[in-house]
C-alpha cells in the first residue's frame, strides 16, 4: 500500500448527499478482482450519457458534459468533497478502488457509511470527516475559485485552505500508522515475517505429521 502523508490537491466538489456505492461504481464492473482499471467507470452513470459495460473504451463513449468530473476545471483533482452519509449502499470494495484508480487520494464529507468509510483505509484512501458548515463553506469556496486546491496533512490531522484556514479532523491512531507507513493488512502481517517462520519451525520439529 502506497504511503499517505500530505497532499496538496486539486478539489472537485460532488454536491450530492448519500452517493451510494452502485453509484460509485455500477455492478456490471464488479467482475474483477483487481484493484486497477476502475478508475474509468467511476460515478459511470453519472459520467457517461450511454450505459457502461466492462471492456468499454472511455474514449469513445459520451461524455455528460454537465457532470462535475468531466468539467475541464477539476480535471486532475486529487480531491473529492461531497455531502452526508457518501459511500452508502452495498459493501463493495470495489467503490474505493475506483475512486483511488481514478486519482483521488481524499474523501471529504460530514459523514460517510461505514463499512465503505473502513474500506478507504484498508488501500490507502483517506476519507475525512469535517462538520457540515465546514464542508458548505469549502463547497461554496471550490466553486466559485477555480484551481481551488487543499493541503491535507496527515500527521498534524488538518486541512488548510488556499487563505489559509485550518481545520483539525480526527483519526485512530492506529488507521493513521498504517496510512503514513504504508501498511495494509498483508504489510502489517510481514512485519511479524520473522516470528511467524520461527513458529511454522517449532510447529514442523513438534508436530511432523501435520506436514506427512
Amino acid at each position: 500500500m502506497r504511503k499517505f502523508e500530505q497532499c496538496k490537491g486539486l478539489v472537485v466538489p460532488l454536491d450530492r448527499a448519500n452517493v451510494d456505492t452502485d453509484a460509485i461504481i455500477p455492478k456490471q464492473f464488479l467482475k474483477s478482482i483487481k484493484r486497477s482499471g476502475f478508475g474509468q467507470y467511476l460515478f459511470d452513470e453519472w459520467r457517461y450519457l450511454d450505459r457502461g459495460e466492462p471492456g468499454m473504451e472511455a474514449s469513445q463513449r459520451k461524455i455528460n458534459p454537465d457532470f462535475v468530473l468531466n468539467q475541464p476545471r477539476y480535471q486532475g483533482a486529487e480531491i473529492l468533497i461531497a455531502r452526508d452519509n457518501f459511500g452508502c449502499g452495498s459493501s463493495r470494495e470495489h467503490a474505493p478502488w475506483a475512486l483511488q484508480d481514478y486519482g483521488l487520494q481524499v474523501i471529504i464529507a460530514p459523514s460517510f457509511a461505514d463499512i465503505f468509510f473502513n474500506n478507504c483505509f484498508k488501500i490507502g484512501l483517506l476519507p475525512i470527516v469535517l462538520d457540515s458548515n465546514v464542508v458548505n463553506k469549502l463547497i461554496d469556496e471550490v466553486v466559485t475559485t477555480s484551481g481551488y486546491r487543499l493541503f491535507v496533512d496527515l500527521a498534524a490531522q488538518t486541512v488548510t485552505t488556499p487563505g489559509n484556514e485550518i481545520y483539525s479532523f480526527d483519526i485512530d491512531p492506529f488507521r493513521k500508522y498504517c496510512l503514513i507507513n504504508g501498511l495494509d493488512e498483508i504489510g502489517l502481517t510481514l512485519q511479524h515475517a520473522d516470528k511467524i517462520k520461527q513458529f511454522e519451525e517449532r510447529r514442523r520439529r513438534e508436530q511432523p505429521w501435520l506436514f506427512a
